[in-house]
């Protein structure tokens, strides 16, 4: 029998399923869905855009519309799957991806389209943490925990690159709302076989849901994510903007106090305790800045500077994506070597060098000359980064709090996410204007826009790197149990 840590039950998780791998693949396929979401609209945008006869501000707002109830929510969704069973509430929650998805497609306004895709962030934001922490409670012994998380890391990065990629040859093929149906079939296949492949949940944890926290930083993130969003159309003088900034800051001051004077806090803020936890959480959050930052970028300098077309800008993404794979499945045995933080902190090193290749690429450049390397690189670092940032953030976490280290982990994705869109946007416009300004053709001032986004995306990822080191765990965290061997991390 494997070595197992005495903190895991492993008599309790085999009980969830006989075919726990397999269960895996089928959760596995509902996280790239809902992180391919995030992604896969980008390169559709013009053609939804001229159908529907939307103006680039409502256009944003397709993207805005899904990752605000999502990010805000996951937090929620982590706790409810806590209480009512994880299997139940993925359940709920990929039903109505699916459904959601469904709606989209068959949009014919613009209202009902982003009606179609708040209800899919929502239902994101409840299957996300669900599966994950039935993903930690299926795989206990430390070294199957390793392969899993391995291979769930590697489907998060493969559904942020594989949006590019899919979205143009599903819009060039069939239309833009080929990039909606194509959660269908898929949804109600894992509606399907979850049923057969992983036992019904025990009775939850008898507590109250702590409503008045979920509230207030539902609405905090919400407001935040609103402001930074909508504050360089209205201006960052404009009172409307600071009002929003304020709202968003006095109630998530509301709920640090809520949580710290509640009896079953949504989140116990003694979790972060866990070193571990915190630099997981800490590094997803700048991971998700800048891979949503570089996406976009990529996807955007592809098709107005470089003048690909969807399909091909979406097929220039097979070799990052293949780099991706390999890198999450080598990563594993790096961690056993050289522990998690000293892999996740290689791995965004990694990443922030290709980034800054990328930087480099000219406004006429050659997919083959300047693009292909650099593009293996961030695949590389990617596919490192998301297995060893998901790998810390849930390592150490106690049983009944699995749904909420998960729910924490993709806040911290989705949040970052925003945020990193917003604020690397910003500098790209910036950087575009002033080119635009002193002279420079468009194409040429469009370039240099988005060589800023892919140099500040690369800071971010230095910072996570530093976070990895410095946030070191004490005496009883800093040996990670990986392969069923104790590792002393460096």
């Amino acid at each position: 029998m494997n070595k197992i840590n005495n903190k895991t039950r492993p008599d309790a998780a085999g009980r969830r399923s006989a075919n726990r791998w397999w269960a895996l693949v089928v959760l596995a396929l509902a996280q790239f869905l809902v992180v391919l979401d995030a992604s896969i609209v980008n390169i559709a945008l013009p053609a939804l855009g001229e159908d529907l006869a939307l103006d680039t501000t409502a256009l944003s707002w397709i993207i805005t519309a899904y990752v605000l109830p999502f990010g805000g929510l996951l937090l929620l969704g982590g706790r409810l799957a806590d209480r009512y069973g994880h299997r139940r509430i993925f359940m709920i929650g990929i039903l109505g991806f699916a459904a959601a998805s469904a709606a989209a497609g068959l949009a014919s306004s613009g209202g009902w389209l982003l009606a179609a895709r708040a209800v899919q962030g929502a239902s994101a934001a409840l299957l996300a943490p669900a599966a994950l922490a039935l993903v930690t409670k299926l795989f206990t012994e430390p070294g199957d925990r390793a392969k899993a998380l391995g291979i769930w890391g590697a489907v998060a990065g493969i559904g942020s690159a594989a949006g590019v990629l899919l979205g143009g040859v599903l819009t060039g093929a069939f239309g833009w709302a080929a990039v909606f149906f194509v959660n269908v079939p898929i949804g109600f296949l894992v509606l399907i076989a979850i049923p057969a492949l992983v036992t019904k949940d025990t009775l939850g944890a008898t507590a109250k849901t702590d409503m008045p926290g979920a509230i207030t930083v539902t609405a905090g993130l919400t407001l935040f994510v609103y402001a930074l969003s909508e504050g360089e159309r209205a201006g960052w003088a404009s009172p409307v903007i600071g009002i929003l900034l304020a709202a968003a800051i006095v109630l998530l001051t509301a709920f640090v106090i809520i949580e710290k004077r509640s009896a079953n806090p949504l989140v116990p803020f003694s979790i972060f305790r866990n070193r571990s936890v915190l630099a997981g959480n800490v590094a997803t959050l700048l991971i998700g800045g800048a891979t949503t930052g570089l996406f976009f970028a990529l996807s955007v300098y592809m098709q107005a500077v470089l003048h690909y077309d969807a399909l091909t800008a979406g097929l220039t993404q097979l070799p990052l994506a293949i780099a991706l794979v390999v890198a999450a499945g080598a990563v594993p045995g790096v961690m056993k070597k050289i522990g998690p933080r000293m892999s996740l902190a290689a791995s965004l090193l990694v990443f922030a060098a290709g980034l800054v290749w990328l930087s480099l690429a000219p406004s006429d450049a050659s997919f083959a000359a300047h693009l292909l390397a650099p593009t293996i690189v961030l695949g590389a670092g990617l596919g490192g980064a998301f297995v060893t940032g998901t790998q810390l953030a849930v390592h150490g976490v106690s049983q009944q709090d699995d749904g909420l280290a998960s729910g924490l982990v993709n806040t911290s994705q989705q949040i970052g996410g925003a945020v990193g869109l917003i604020l690397l946007g910003m500098l790209s416009s910036s950087r575009t204007a002033s080119l635009l300004a002193s002279g420079k053709e468009q194409t040429v001032a469009l370039s240099g826009g988005f060589s800023w986004v892919f140099l500040g995306a690369a800071l971010l990822a230095v910072i996570g790197a530093a976070v990895a080191v410095v946030l070191r765990g004490r005496s009883a965290n800093r040996e990670a149990l990986l392969g069923g061997e104790t590792i002393v991390e460096r």
